[in-house]
């Protein structure tokens, strides 16, 4: 038979355990969203993202009634910087709604992940152009500009790495068209896909 004094000792024991509280289920899941917020940078603007094809769709238009290759070129250049600048601002104002650190350490990486093919891509700009091969721009661009998506976008919400996949098989495309279509494929990629996978973003990611 079981020691009445040890029945006492489990029974004391049974007793002084703290009930479970009832919202363990919702404490449970807001750890689990802490964590995925502090692993992935989320502040990537999906209405960012549809500004930004806007204005491509518009620099394609500008850029095609150019009559030289310099000022094609510039056309582009332009609307790199200000496609950086609404990028920059869109997710900013994303973060300050979300109540999301912009450099966290998630967006420095997506940053470190972006960043090489970007500068790589300036720095072949200037050397193709001055080689007589401009031609070759807008495959390369599509190329880097979908590497770095990729890379970056690894630290981010899983729709990016695949924005950044579409971009280079766009390029590969480029790659393979005629010449001439180098500039409705920039708008295909930079206005087109910008603004289905920002529509997408805005509507699964909160704006």
């Amino acid at each position: 038979m079981l020691d009445p004094q040890l029945h006492r000792i489990r029974r004391f024991h049974r007793s002084s355990r703290p009930p479970v509280a009832p919202n363990v289920a919702d404490d449970l899941r807001f750890i689990r969203d802490t964590m995925e917020r502090s692993a992935a940078f989320t502040a990537v603007s999906g209405w960012g993202h549809v500004v930004l094809g806007g204005t491509a769709f518009a620099a394609a238009l500008l850029a095609s009634r150019q009559v030289s290759p310099f000022g094609w070129l510039r056309v582009w250049l332009a609307e790199a910087l200000v496609a950086a600048a609404i990028g920059l601002l869109a997710c900013t104002w994303k973060a300050n709604r979300s109540g999301l650190p912009l450099f966290s350490g998630p967006a420095r990486k997506a940053a470190l992940g972006l960043a090489p093919p970007l500068v790589a891509g300036a720095f072949l700009t200037f050397l193709l152009f001055r080689s007589g091969l401009e031609s070759a721009l807008p495959a390369m661009w599509l190329l880097l500009y979908g590497a770095g998506i990729m890379t970056g976008g690894a630290f981010s919400v899983p729709i990016v790495p695949v924005m950044g996949l579409c971009f280079m098989l766009l390029g590969g495309l480029t790659v393979l068209g005629p010449a001439n279509w180098g500039n409705w494929f920039l708008a295909a990629g930079f206005g087109g896909l910008h603004i289905v996978f920002g529509l997408s973003i805005a509507r699964r990611h909160g704006g």
